[in-house]
């Protein structure tokens, strides 16, 4: 999985960078169709942001957004987000058989 890790309008240490790489793996095993995942950092006056992309293949994106006081509060919570999105049953690919094979 190609992982992308950036920051809008702060500076980020390579702690948290590591901290966010840590999370995206933690992710990427949840779905075994992961392609590329992004954090962004993202710092407004007095909150601290994160956004988590997950792109699946076959086009599926996954997106989740925390806030908090600290950038590391926000990225547990979109993490936590994120991982409700792919334990859902929405997430999975469907298992139909294809109509021709299907029984009236």
């Amino acid at each position: 999985m190609h992982l992308t890790i950036s920051a809008r309008h702060c500076e980020i240490d390579d702690s948290l960078r590591a901290r966010a790489e840590a999370v995206l793996q933690r992710l990427d095993q949840l779905t075994p169709f992961a392609q590329t995942a992004t954090v962004v950092f993202d710092a407004e006056s007095t909150r601290q942001k994160a956004e988590i992309r997950l792109h699946l293949s076959g086009g599926r994106m996954f997106v989740a957004h925390g806030d908090g006081d600290d950038h590391k509060t926000a990225l547990d919570r979109a993490e936590e987000k994120l991982r409700h999105q792919l334990e859902g049953p929405t997430a999975k690919p469907s298992r139909k058989p294809p109509r021709s094979a299907r029984r009236p």
